[in-house]
C-alpha cells in the first residue's frame, strides 16, 4: 500500500468523525482525526468536542495514549497554534512525540493561518497538507467562509410546487411537500446555527423553528426580521430591521457559523436581490397552482432584462419521498 493511498484511507475515517461533529462544535470547525500505527493501524481516533472541550488532536490522542508515540496524526485541519478557550493542539501533538502530521486544509482562521504548520516543523515534525483537501474544503465551506468573512455562510430554503409557488391564492401553505423533504429540512436546521424568517411568515404560520429529528430536539437561533407577539411560538427569538449586511456581521460576531433562511417571498426575494445567499435548496412537489393570486417564491425580486438573470450552479439532485431537492450554489 503506497504512502498515498495510506494517507487518503486515513483522512477519508477522519472526514467521518469530522462530519459526526457538525453540530456540537460550532462555532468551532467540525473536525476529525486518527491516529495511526507504522503497520497501518487506526490506534486512536476523535472529533472536536463542544466549545471548551477538547479538539479533535486531542481526543484522538487521548484514545492512542503511549502509541501516538512515533505515529502519524491526520487530521482533516491545521492544528491551532494559539490559546483560546483551550491550549494550543501543536503543544500536545509534540508532546505526544508524533513523528508525522498529515493535514488536509490550512485553516483559514487568521489565528491560525500557518501556525500550526510552522510549530509542527520546528519542532521537527515532518507535515504532509492536500489529502483530500477537495473533500474536506467542501466540508468545512461555510467554517472557512465566516473565518474569512466574518458573517455566516448563508442557506435559503424554498419549498414550492414544480412552478414555484409556495403559497396559494388564500394564503394556505402547510404542507405543499411530503413528510420525508420536511424531515431533511428539520437536518438542514439541525445543521444551522440560527433560522431567520420574516414576522410575516411567523403571524401566518406562527413556527417553533426547532429541528425535530426522531427523539432530539436542536434549538437555533431564531431571528425575526419585524417583530412578533410575546405569545409566538418562534419566542425567544432576536427581532432585527434594517440592513440585511449588518444583521449577517451581528449574527457572525456572535458564532453564528450557518444561517438557514426560511423566510417567505419578500424575505427570501431580499437576501437574493441583495447578493446575500451562497447556497440556496429548493424542495419541488409534484405539484402545479398556477400564479393567479397565489405566492411565487421570489415574487418580489425583479429582474428587467434576461442578461440580469441571477445564475448559479447546480451541485446536486435528489429524490426525497415524492419531492425533489436541488442545491443550487449561487
Amino acid at each position: 500500500m503506497t504512502s498515498d493511498h495510506f494517507f487518503q484511507e486515513a483522512m477519508l475515517r477522519a472526514v467521518e468523525l469530522g462530519n459526526g461533529a457538525r453540530r456540537i462544535a460550532p462555532p468551532n470547525p467540525w473536525v476529525g482525526a486518527v491516529v495511526v500505527d507504522a503497520k497501518g493501524t487506526i490506534v486512536g481516533e476523535g472529533a472536536t468536542n463542544a466549545p471548551g472541550g477538547p479538539h479533535a488532536e486531542i481526543v484522538a490522542l487521548d484514545d492512542a495514549g503511549e502509541k501516538a508515540r512515533g505515529a502519524t496524526l491526520v487530521v482533516t485541519l491545521e492544528p491551532c497554534n494559539h490559546r483560546g478557550k483551550t491550549g494550543p493542539c501543536t503543544e500536545r501533538i509534540i508532546a505526544a512525540g508524533v513523528a508525522r502530521v498529515v493535514f488536509s486544509i490550512e485553516d483559514p482562521d487568521p489565528l491560525v493561518g500557518g501556525a500550526g504548520r510552522a510549530r509542527l516543523k520546528d519542532a521537527g515534525i515532518e507535515v504532509v497538507e492536500g489529502v483530500e483537501s477537495a473533500l474536506v474544503g467542501e466540508q468545512l465551506r461555510a467554517y472557512a467562509w465566516h473565518r474569512t468573512t466574518n458573517r455566516p455562510w448563508v442557506v435559503l430554503k424554498v419549498a414550492s410546487t414544480m412552478d414555484g409557488q409556495v403559497a396559494m391564492a388564500d394564503g394556505t401553505s402547510q404542507w405543499i411537500t411530503g413528510e420525508q423533504a420536511r424531515y431533511d429540512a428539520h437536518e438542514l436546521r439541525a445543521d444551522s446555527q440560527a433560522i431567520l424568517v420574516g414576522a410575516g411568515t411567523v403571524r401566518s404560520d406562527n413556527p417553533s423553528l426547532t429541528a425535530r429529528l426522531n427523539d432530539e430536539v436542536f434549538e437555533p437561533l431564531r431571528v425575526v426580521l419585524g417583530t412578533v407577539a410575546r405569545d409566538a411560538r418562534v419566542q425567544p427569538c432576536l427581532e432585527r430591521s434594517g440592513e440585511l449586511a449588518l444583521i449577517l456581521d451581528e449574527l457572525g460576531q456572535l458564532g453564528i457559523v450557518q444561517l438557514l433562511v426560511e423566510g417567505g417571498p419578500t424575505t427570501a426575494s431580499a437576501f437574493v436581490e441583495h447578493d446575500l445567499v451562497n447556497h440556496i435548496v429548493w424542495y419541488f412537489a409534484p405539484a402545479l397552482a398556477g400564479s393567479c393570486h397565489g405566492a411565487g417564491a421570489l415574487r418580489s425580486l425583479q429582474t428587467k432584462t434576461i442578461s440580469e438573470l441571477r445564475r448559479g450552479r447546480v451541485v446536486a439532485t435528489r429524490q426525497i419521498g415524492e419531492d425533489i431537492r436541488v442545491d443550487l450554489e449561487v
